[in-house]
């Protein structure tokens, strides 16, 4: 293990300092940001922060690809991302089952919709939660699935790894209730390929579900009783409203935006991500440089699931999906490929101003998409997302044993489970 340890160890290495070397800015005090071409473009910082924390931040990247990233992935390609922390990521849905029940049987039942029918789920953020904390770790914790906390939320254990299990717990509550929420505003008629809450007991039901399932969230965060990890995860929640905003108030100039679209997509996917995978790393009371890496981490690997979402809301068949195919421009919607697809085809920004209203728009746009190199570019941007963040993992301190090798290596192949999944 001290060999595969130090293999990883290498490679990592060599993709930190390749992506510090494409991080180097030419004048300091300016930033890079990537424009719709995906050239980068220099403007002095300005002293004035955004109103969303951490936005301005989201754009300070350009688009090489490192060729350590490639080496780490070919290395590591055998492992399976989520079975260091399977039997965890196990007890914290059961244990979420639990924490769900009300004392009113409608509300129970609606509440857990998505838990009882969708088992055969992944829980990626759960995942992702949990072995952030194992890679950050100094030990091997116990994964022993008979031993797990399974009781509610509010009787949680003091140690630890209890502690950042309610982190993943927390932001898979704050998930499922944001899908309820979504599926009321689009009026959406599946999920995950069942029948939507909203349309088996109706949209009020489907949003007071969602309420419950966020004041679930609220009363296990409170118990943690950490006022830094309170900040994190409650901005998730002003994240989550400010991007559902941002899409359906757009003006013109921002409809034709790729900051824009990466800002709303930092908001409503990669935030949740990000800020989880920094509070366990605060809860075990790493240095603020690590907190960072975690959530820089957190951060890249959301931006790239969205784009790839938006990707296969192109090219995937429905019944693959699970949800309807290109549903986001019948939504009205235009996401990285239209956007890319739009600056080789002009043709297609007047659509994208009326949203794809008028007759004909869809059969249109979908041959202007297919006519470009917009789904291509789109899956450069994935990749260079996920390229980053292989560089975050690549620059964390060195790890303290085996289970936090085993976690990294799940880290890095997570990524390439985000590019090269089908639905």
């Amino acid at each position: 293990m001290r060999g595969l340890a130090g293999k990883l160890g290498r490679c990592l290495l060599r993709v930190a300092q390749e992506q510090q070397q494409s991080l180097l800015l030419p004048n300091c005090g300016q930033l890079q940001h990537v424009t719709l071409s995906g050239v980068a473009t220099c403007h002095t910082a300005s002293s004035s922060a955004p109103s969303l924390a951490g936005l301005s931040r989201l754009h300070t990247a350009v688009l090489p690809q490192p060729a350590a990233t490639a080496q780490v992935w070919s290395s590591f390609s055998n492992v399976d991302p989520f079975a260091p922390v399977l039997s965890e990521v196990q007890a914290i849905s059961e244990r979420l089952r639990h924490s769900v029940s009300s004392s009113i049987p409608a509300l129970t039942q609606a509440a857990e919709y998505f838990f009882r029918k969708g088992v055969k789920g992944k829980r990626l953020r759960p995942t992702l939660t949990m072995l952030m904390a194992s890679a950050l770790s100094h030990g091997t914790p116990s994964l022993e699935y008979s031993k797990m906390d399974v009781r509610p939320a509010a009787e949680h254990a003091p140690e630890l790894r209890r502690r950042q299990q309610r982190i993943a717990e927390i932001a898979e509550l704050i998930h499922v209730a944001s899908l309820l929420h979504d599926d009321v505003i689009d009026d959406a008629s599946t999920r995950r390929g069942i029948l939507s809450l909203n349309a088996s007991v109706g949209n009020k039901v489907a949003i007071l579900a969602g309420d419950f399932l966020l004041a679930r969230a609220s009363v296990s965060l409170a118990a943690l009783r950490n006022t830094q990890i309170v900040e994190l995860l409650s901005q998730v929640l002003e994240h989550l409203v400010s991007g559902e905003i941002m899409q359906m108030t757009a003006s013109d100039e921002k409809l034709l935006s790729m900051e824009h679209y990466l800002q709303k997509t930092y908001c409503k996917t990669a935030s949740l991500m990000a800020n989880s995978a920094k509070a366990v790393a605060v809860l075990s009371d790493q240095p603020p440089e690590v907190c960072d890496m975690a959530w820089s981490y957190g951060r890249h690997v959301g931006i790239a699931f969205q784009v790839v979402d938006d990707i296969l809301d192109l090219t995937a068949s429905s019944s693959i999906l699970g949800k309807p195919a290109l549903n986001d421009i019948k939504s009205g919607l235009a996401t990285a490929p239209v956007l890319f697809a739009a600056e080789q085809k002009p043709e297609l920004r007047p659509l994208i101003l009326r949203k794809f209203k008028q007759e004909g728009d869809l059969s249109k746009a979908v041959q202007l998409i297919e006519a470009s190199d917009g789904i291509q570019r789109a899956k450069d941007l994935a990749r260079h997302h996920c390229d980053m963040a292989v560089g975050m993992v690549a620059a964390m301190p060195e790890p303290q044993s085996d289970h936090a090798v085993l976690s990294r290596q799940a880290l890095v192949e997570m990524t390439r489970r985000v590019l090269s999944r089908k639905k």
